[in-house]
């Protein structure tokens, strides 16, 4: 029997992936709050752009409000319920599907940040995965349709890793990366925690700066300002993930002690990155923007306090200081609050 799955959370993210398993025939349920994307997805089905016609496509969705997921109580328990909310709705998002799942249903992470532990704390550690998404920069731009700026990883960059908490490879992670794999690459990680810590230095020297300055990915890219404060914003990252006691990963093309040279300086190290961080640029539309530049364009609450502000919080619960992230989470709330608006000036001092 086919299983059951459940995407809480139909937003960038979830309607992309649920999209292309739902083009696969999969049994796949979308939870939304946003009335007109539910009816847009009923109606119509949900599409799917990208860069290549391959990418472009329409499928037949079913999609329900959150006033309706009592509803679920009449059918069939869920398998597996894929959590993409934002970070600060994960408690809610998670306690209200809890009593859907099935005796041996369990939650996937497919977030920013990391999350597992409070969904853990309402569903158990049994009973929750995680799931990175790295360079997948997709946006919902109007009911019932998502677009992504960023070619397809394929061979070149491996865009899903799931993993279990304890590190194992087992048959339901397995069963999530075969999923996947009609979405991008994808592969089990028995590093899951490592695979977090790194997914949350790549957005914490991204996200943050497009919020604040209004800058596309690809103009963040070609300004000197804001390649030099993503360099410092990652390497102060990694600096904190490795005093947790993380194993981190290949960040954006450079190894994670690379970040922590250029940091502190390294010209050699940082031309290399500039460098890098210029041709990232080539194939990738001029439009696509992080989530939470999305964010503030829609006059939405973002995740700087879960991204950038989770490494200064873990930051000082081992004794340590984080001041370039500090300084961006000031800049970015004072855009989201409506003190300051975007410009290049609010982070070049940083």
């Amino acid at each position: 029997m086919a299983k059951r799955i459940l995407i809480m959370g139909a937003g960038a993210v979830g309607s992309y992936v649920g999209g292309y398993m739902a083009r696969m025939g999969e049994n796949v349920i979308f939870v939304d709050p946003w009335p007109e994307h539910v009816s847009a997805i009923n109606n119509n089905g949900l599409t799917l752009e990208g860069l290549t016609t391959e990418e472009c496509f329409n499928t037949p969705a079913r999609a329900i409000s959150l006033t309706e997921v009592q509803s679920l109580a009449r059918e069939a328990p869920i398998d597996i319920a894929f959590i993409c909310v934002k970070s600060y709705d994960t408690a809610w998002a998670t306690m209200l599907i809890k009593d859907y799942l099935s005796p041996t249903g369990f939650c996937v992470s497919l977030q920013n940040c990391i999350n597992e532990e409070t969904i853990a704390s309402i569903v158990g550690w049994g009973r929750t995965t995680g799931c990175i998404a790295a360079k997948i920069a997709v946006e919902l731009t109007g009911p019932g349709v998502v677009r992504r700026g960023v070619p397809l990883g394929g061979k070149k960059h491996t865009v899903f890793r799931a993993g279990e908490v304890h590190g194992r490879v087992t048959p339901r992670i397995e069963e999530i990366v075969r999923l996947l794999s009609a979405v991008d690459s994808a592969k089990v990680t028995s590093n899951l925690w490592g695979e977090r810590w790194s997914k949350l230095v790549a957005n914490a020297m991204r996200n943050g700066i497009c919020a604040a300055t209004g800058m596309g990915a690809n103009e963040c890219d070609k300004e000197t300002i804001t390649r030099r404060l993503s360099i410092r914003l990652a390497g102060e990252a990694v600096k904190i993930g490795q005093a947790l006691g993380y194993e981190l990963e290949t960040i954006n093309k450079f190894a994670p002690n690379e970040w922590v040279k250029a940091m502190d300086g390294d010209e050699e190290m940082i031309n290399n990155m500039e460098n890098t961080m210029e041709e990232s640029a080539v194939g990738r539309s001029d439009a696509s923007r992080p989530s939470m530049a999305q964010d503030i364009a829609k006059k939405r609450r973002t995740e700087i306090h879960a991204i950038n502000g989770f490494v200064v919080e873990k930051a000082k619960e081992i004794g340590l200081d984080a001041p370039v992230n500090k300084k961006l989470v000031d800049a970015v709330h004072q855009v989201e609050t409506g003190a300051k608006n975007q410009s290049l000036d609010l982070v070049a001092s940083i």
